[in-house]
């Protein structure tokens, strides 16, 4: 793993500071006692921590991956070593309030600096993650005795965090679980059930792990409630404190360790809650305490899901940046073919060749582009909390939660398709271990899975996002899209860009507003997934386009290098990628319905 080919500065700088303005929101209450060089200070300390101490054990989390001895989970000494320094560094409280010991730093700062961890080490990178989700919502939904008795302890890097959402049965589909929580005369409860695929569900390298975990509250004639509205939200840890003040093993059980093609050194883990393994208190059942209210368990753990969705797009992003920069670094140095015009010449670098420059390029505006939706989704997460105006802040969660699906689909998808090129670059080296790229396309084609899949975000931006807030969503992305296009418009080189983004979205507004007018539901969203691949990248283009304005406006002399490859980008994405939304949409106009009539007797 190269330590210097993780992330782009130049173009990280470029996107927080002159694109997203993020040294406006020092003029807010909130960040009133920072400044931009406090960013850039905390940007290097990931930087360094990402460089040392996360990149040189990545290639090891890969060949070695976690091994269960029978009781618990043994994971590589290096991952608990970074994690130890991470949270020395004060940055698992990097966002968090300064009364409970946080940084208080700006949401998209954090994420900014996450990136580098991801694209060292994302198997190791994954831990904090979880941990930083859990306690957020612990501290939006949780009551004070929890945040007291488990905040303190992820700040140290003590106690880890887990969602435990999915179970073998239910899959996807979370209104059939069936763990149940049952009632203590104490207020607290004994879990029983499993659950599947959890992300650091057991391990060594903490003391104790906080799982958050979905259940149903049986009623009194031990029925449990059907669908969603009846799923309650716990926190059960993995060690509890007895009667002599002394933590013991709670009745959570590992089972077993799932092996996946990526992503090894994260842990991945089933779990059975209430198997009488450990009786803690001398009965069988997980202990647990109820967060929040009874049946609202699953708007509690959308709060973790959303920022998890946001970190999975980040994670694609940062995967496909870091292939993006070791594929043109070999692109520079790998010696092959000769200059067509001067045959008896020396060999000449691939970067050299037409057919490599084009996929470096893909690769460089796929990488760049995801980088950005992300950030800029973060930022939005801090204006929703920091600005004064009630009205903005309501077309901001708007607009936030249309694009949610999109920030975690759109690097997912297409992030994976940068490390696909990156390992094509590479040529045959590219298919080999002793190369890096193979690995970041394995830890990539997990994404598109994670937290939901393609499909599933495809429906709910389609069936759902695109019709919230009586169509304010929709409303308040119009109106930005448009303040682009008008910009655009105003500058000669941007003209046939802008005319090109404008009749897109004219076009996915008006099919949008047709496909809502469809009285058949699962008709409407058979094709969802099309939707969502044109909806990203009209959305990927919109922001393209907008920061090369910023380039263009405040340019005042000959482009730098940098520039010059922010708008080679830019051309690259309206000359190549936009023609792709068409083909996408043609299968609306009208329905196109061989997959959806499919007889399962003619697959």
């Amino acid at each position: 793993m190269n330590n210097e080919f993780l992330m782009a500065r130049n173009d990280l700088s470029f996107i927080l500071f002159d694109w997203l303005n993020v040294n406006d929101l020092v003029k807010r209450e909130k960040f009133q006692d920072q400044n931009s060089s406090d960013y850039v200070a905390i940007l290097d300390t990931y930087e360094l921590l990402a460089k040392k101490y996360f990149a040189p054990h990545n290639k090891k989390n890969d060949f070695s991956e976690p091994v269960f001895d029978g009781d618990k989970v043994i994971i590589n000494e290096e991952v608990g070593e970074a994690l130890r320094i991470f949270a020395d560094a004060g940055l698992v409280g990097a966002t968090f309030p300064a009364e409970w010991g946080g940084l208080n730093l700006p949401n998209v700062i954090e994420r900014a600096g996450m990136a580098y961890l991801l694209a060292a080490n994302v198997g190791t990178a994954s831990y904090p993650f979880l941990t930083i989700a859990n306690a957020n919502l612990l501290m939006t939904y949780g009551d004070k005795s929890k945040i007291e008795e488990y905040i303190p302890q992820m700040m140290e890097g003590k106690c880890f965090g887990t969602m435990c959402m999915s179970e073998p049965q239910a899959g996807s589909n979370l209104s059939e679980i069936c763990t149940r929580a049952m009632p203590l005369s104490d207020g607290r409860y004994r879990l029983f059930g499993n659950k599947m695929w959890i992300s650091g569900g057991d391990h060594d390298i903490s003391e104790n792990i906080l799982h958050l975990v979905l259940a149903k509250i049986p009623d009194e004639n031990g029925d449990l409630p059907k669908g969603v509205k009846g799923i309650s939200l716990f926190a059960v840890p993995r060690k509890i404190m007895d009667k002599n003040q002394s933590y013991v093993r709670n009745d959570v059980t590992l089972v077993g360790v799932n092996h996946k093609m990526g992503c090894r050194g994260t842990v991945n883990c089933v779990l059975n809650f209430g198997e009488g393994r450990y009786l803690p208190e001398g009965g069988a059942g997980a202990i647990g305490e109820i967060i929040g209210e009874p049946g609202k368990g699953l708007s509690y753990m959308f709060h973790m899901m959303n920022e998890a969705r946001i970190s999975v797009g980040l994670t694609a992003a940062a995967l496909g940046y870091t292939g993006y920069l070791h594929s043109l670094s070999y692109a520079k140095t790998r010696l092959q073919g000769r200059s067509k015009k001067e045959s008896s010449s020396t060999q000449v670098p691939i970067l050299a060749h037409s057919d490599v420059r084009r996929m470096l390029l893909a690769q460089k505006t796929y990488a760049s582009g995801a980088l950005a939706l992300c950030l800029y989704a973060a930022k939005m997460v801090d204006d929703i909390k920091t600005l004064d105006n009630d009205l903005e802040r309501e077309n901001l969660q708007a607009l936030l939660d249309l694009l949610t699906p999109v920030v975690k689909s759109w690097p997912s998808q297409w992030g994976g398709v940068a490390n696909d090129l990156a390992i094509q670059v590479h040529g045959g080296y590219g298919y080999t271990r002793e190369y890096n790229v193979e690995q970041f396309y394995r830890d990539n084609r997990l994404n598109p899975i994670h937290e939901g899949t393609f499909g599933i975000q495809a429906i709910d931006l389609l069936g759902r996002k695109t019709q919230i807030f009586n169509g304010k969503s929709m409303a308040v992305l119009d109106e930005r899209v448009n303040e682009t296009i008008s910009k655009a418009f105003m500058i000669d080189t941007l003209n046939d860009h802008a005319k090109k983004l404008k009749q897109t979205w004219s076009h996915i507004k008006n099919l949008t507003t047709n496909l809502h007018n469809i009285a058949d539901e699962e008709l409407k969203l058979a094709n969802a997934s099309n939707y969502l691949e044109a909806f990203g990248h009209m959305v990927i283009g919109w922001l393209i386009l907008d920061q090369v304005i910023v380039i263009k406006e405040k340019s005042l002399s000959e482009l730098n290098d940098f520039q010059c490859g922010k708008l080679a980008t830019c051309d690259f994405f309206f000359n190549w990628e936009i023609q792709k939304i068409e083909a996408w949409l043609s299968v609306f106009e009208p329905i196109e319905t061989t997959p959806f009539n499919m007889n399962e007797d003619w697959f």
